[in-house]
């Protein structure tokens, strides 16, 4: 009996520093790859500095890829929205620019529509204080990030950024969602 490969899903989010975001997805069972990039800016395969400048348009976001009989993508929106404030427009904590903007480039029109019914389910819930801001963009270019990105959490612990930011965020979600990490 042969079994049929699940064909992997991606999502594409934004959530403040994609160090932040990268370390957490990389980590849900079910996650096949989660990588940092840009996405939604007028300048192809931008640089890092460049998107700081504030002047490219992109935002720091990372792509998820997964396989869906493992995770759903509400599933992937839930954490989302549990591991940045969807609040504040353009900006995480002290992270402050476009850079930073909450967004969802949605892949398809299923992802667009859960991911408008999870806003619309959070607002009326009143779990966050004020309206959430989190833009839903169509799909657009994702331009991986420089390769020193690339698991620079788990690579750098000690680095002051991932000391005060990154770990709590990560710690914070380890523990809310430990029963959907990797193994």
């Amino acid at each position: 009996m042969s079994s049929t490969p699940v064909e992997m899903q991606s999502a594409v989010f934004g959530g403040g520093c994609f160090w932040c975001v990268e370390a957490v997805f990389a980590a849900l069972h079910g996650v096949h790859s989660a990588q940092s990039g840009y996405c939604g800016g007028a300048v192809d395969n931008p640089s890092y500095e460049q998107v700081c400048t504030k002047q490219t348009g992109h935002i720091e976001v990372v792509k998820i890829d997964f396989d869906p009989t493992q995770i759903s993508y509400k599933d992937l929106l839930e954490v989302l929205f549990a591991i940045h404030d969807p609040t504040t427009p353009g900006r995480q904590g002290n992270d402050v620019g476009p850079q930073y903007q909450s967004a969802i480039f949605w892949q398809d029109v299923a992802q667009r529509e859960m991911a408008a019914a999870v806003i619309s389910e959070l607002n009326v819930s009143g779990e966050f204080a004020a309206p959430i801001c989190t833009e839903l963009r169509p799909a657009a270019t994702f331009w991986p990030a420089e390769a020193y990105h690339d698991n620079y959490f788990a690579l750098h612990p000690e680095q002051g950024y991932c000391q005060m930011v990154v770990a709590p965020k990560v710690q914070k979600f380890r523990k809310r969602f430990a029963a959907r990490l990797k193994s």
